[in-house]
């Protein structure tokens, strides 16, 4: 007969876990599998429960059935709506837990949680909403998590395993003692962790779960939330796993197909519940509804879950073909950078016919996915022109126009896009998706221009507008250039900062919101930070085809160059310049700039200037006047002594204040005025400006000044 698996206590751990509790937001406990961390946990947790009766206890554990499902773990705490981003679905996880009073939140083997679950838990501990115990393995751990004790936001309490980890052959030897109901109990959990008490028992038989508590395999929880139906979980961390070695791939399908079977009798209102079983059946005996798998695709892609996105999709297509199970799959491969992929599954379709309705979802997808991901953007656009002779309602053509004005501002055509998204928001027939396009389009194409006071209302219209994807970082990087250059550089990086404090984990986005705050630090003159976020960044947007690739590559090349690297400049510049085209002529005048410090950092001081006067030029005849005015001031921080006069042109069409601080540096070097340049200076790193402070600084100290 088998023993009862013991677990080992730490009595130094538990009073510092006791102690962490009532003095600050909690702890984090780390260690092996099998150390005892889960026994801390819930020894702190009753103990401060007692202490402090208005408490209310909720757990949270980690499984890798659950971490297939986006907020699979706390499926049972928050009520996940089937519409929206994951920014916003977080913040609406976040209140509905805030509501609950005085929480004291238990999150066991927290290396198991989802992205966004994990990410939850960082928030909550960031903002103090709950106090918090973490269990986890520090190898283990996703960013969100790991984050929890380098912030700082939760105490770290370290514990090891006494007489060390507890190994994979001692677990199989007890697991081969257990009598079969205990070992069907975790035969079940090993393939979908954790079963409510009443399906467990369904499902394994009456008696087996005491049977299986009895012996230290499983163990039953009460966690709260929407429903006090107790769930059962493995009582070891590698009950599961060697489980399910042991079960082998046919058996292990068979207790599956048994696990969809029971889960399907009751139909769930919550979506996590809804995705779980999805994704349990796509490797068992009984697959659900073609259709219904193709709807869970397209919800798993909403929560920004693309792998599970494409699972789902891809089984709903190899059993029906349908166009919804087809465009869910398009849309999983393109948002993951595998653009020739996602064209092959959309060129299977025939167009012809195709009901309007449909043939707009078809195609807005084919053609984003060729200006961006297959670099074709001539093609593109002449893909939209053609789709847009065959439509004949208003407001299919508005949502074309809308997409064709994005297409533009990335090819360098502000003008263009400014007038055919301003006529697409003045549409009575533009629908969300048309007015986010647009409006997000227009508040990046104002900020270029120098219309900084038509950005904020722009980007809260294209806020305002409920559609997926991408586009609030081409709103966000609008609303950082405005703030730039209305010299309020700790406003921009506050924006910029939102992108990256883990409400975007997800990649691309993740690396987007990098390219944003370094953009911002390298107006602040924190090139060395800038350089920190971009290159891996730069890594993970060059696998796509984003334009925010190309301007990944551009500001590393800035940021290095005014560090003085000058291979590791010339490296990025390179990788910049051969990912530059039509797609990303947006920022053509920005890689310009690059070449120009490229030019600085080998001593070619009249090469340099003359790159940042070809870049502010480029930039003067797309009708980006505001970057323009930005790349005059390089030129005059790089020597120009013949800034002044564009700099004072430009000032009387755009109304700013970096660019009164920009020609007031020229002036006093053009006049050679060393007093001039110090006070110049001094206004420029008032406003955060340090690198242009800097450089004026010195040009005052040549002169003598």
């Amino acid at each position: 007969m088998p023993i009862r698996w013991n677990v080992p206590q730490h009595e130094e751990a538990l009073e510092r876990l006791n102690d962490a509790l009532p003095a600050g937001r909690g702890a984090v406990v780390l260690g092996p599998d099998g150390c005892g961390k889960s026994t801390l946990a819930r020894l702190a947790a009753e103990g401060y429960a007692a202490a402090h009766p208005g408490t209310l206890t909720r757990w949270v554990t980690g499984t890798p059935t659950e971490r297939a499902v986006p907020f699979g773990a706390f499926g049972h705490l928050v009520a996940i709506s089937e519409i929206g981003k994951p920014g916003a679905l977080l913040r609406a996880a976040r209140a509905s837990l805030e509501g609950l009073g005085d929480l004291l939140l238990v999150v066991d083997d927290a290396h198991e949680l989802d992205v966004l679950s994990a990410t939850l838990v960082y928030q909550l501990a960031l903002a103090g909403t709950a106090r918090t115990i973490v269990t986890a393995r520090a190898d283990k751990a996703p960013e969100a998590i790991a984050a929890l004790w380098t912030d700082g936001l939760l105490d770290r309490i370290d514990i090891n395993a006494p007489g060390g980890q507890t190994g994979r052959a001692e677990v199989d030897a007890f697991l081969a003692e257990l009598p079969g109901p205990a070992r069907a109990v975790l035969d079940y959990l090993a393939v979908a962790e954790p079963l409510s008490l009443a399906d467990l028992t369904a499902l394994a038989g009456a008696g087996a779960v005491s049977a299986a508590e009895e012996l230290g395999a499983a163990e039953t929880r009460s966690r709260g939330g929407r429903s006090d139906d107790p769930v059962v979980y493995t009582a070891h961390p590698l009950f599961a796993e060697r489980a399910l070695a042991t079960l082998g791939a046919d058996d292990a399908r068979r207790r599956r197909t048994e696990v969809v079977e029971v889960l399907s009798r009751r139909p769930s209102e919550y979506l996590s519940d809804r995705l779980r079983l999805a994704s349990l059946a796509l490797d068992s005996d009984a697959p659900q509804r073609a259709a219904d798998v193709a709807v869970a695709a397209r919800q798993a892609l909403r929560l920004g879950d693309l792998a599970l996105g494409e699972r789902l999709a891809r089984s709903a297509l190899d059993r029906s073909g349908g166009l919804a199970a087809r465009l869910a799959l398009a849309h999983a491969l393109a948002w993951q950078g595998r653009g020739r992929e996602a064209d092959a599954v959309l060129a299977a379709v025939d167009a012809g016919a195709l009901a309007e309705p449909a043939l707009m979802d078809w195609a807005l997808l084919r053609a984003a996915n060729q200006f961006w991901m297959l670099s074709e953007p001539e093609r593109a656009t002449a893909f939209l022109r053609t789709i847009r002779g065959k439509v004949s309602e208003p407001g299919p053509r508005t949502t074309l126009d809308a997409l064709g004005a994005t297409f533009a501002m990335n090819a360098g055509n502000v003008g263009y896009a400014v007038k055919v998204a301003g006529e697409v928001l003045q549409s009575p027939s533009a629908d969300d998706q048309a007015v986010a396009w647009a409006a997000s389009a227009s508040a990046l194409c104002a900020a270029r221009q120098g219309r900084f006071g038509d950005v904020e209302p722009l980007a809260q219209r294209a806020l305002a507008a409920e559609h997926p994807g991408l586009l609030r970082f081409t709103i966000g990087l609008g609303q950082t250039t405005a703030l730039l250059m209305a010299g309020r550089l700790s406003a921009a990086r506050d924006v910029a900062q939102q992108f990256t404090d883990f409400a975007e984990l997800q990649q691309p986005g993740r690396a987007i919101g990098e390219v944003l705050l370094a953009h911002v630090l390298i107006a602040d003159g924190e090139f060395a930070a800038a350089a920190a976020l971009l290159a891996p960044a730069a890594a993970t947007l060059e696998r796509t085809g984003y334009s925010w690739g190309p301007l990944s590559l551009t500001l590393l090349a800035i940021a290095l160059a005014q560090q003085g690297d000058t291979a590791a400049t010339a490296k990025a510049l390179s990788r910049a310049e051969s990912r530059h085209g039509t797609k990303s002529a947006l920022f053509g005048p920005e890689l310009g700039v690059a070449r120009a410090w490229r030019l600085a950092t080998m001593r070619d001081a009249h090469g340099a200037v003359a790159a940042a006067r070809d870049a502010a030029r480029m930039a003067e005849r797309g009708g980006q006047s505001g970057v323009a005015l930005r790349a005059w001031h390089e030129a005059v921080r790089l020597g120009d002594t013949r800034a002044a006069d564009p700099l004072a042109r430009l000032c009387g069409v755009v109304d700013c204040a970096v660019g009164g601080l920009a020609l007031g540096h020229a002036r006093a070097l053009a006049a050679g005025d060393g007093a001039a340049l110090r006070a110049a200076s001094e206004q420029l790193a008032a406003v955060g400006m340090r690198a242009a402070a800097a450089d004026a600084a010195a040009q005052a100290d040549r002169l003598g000044g």
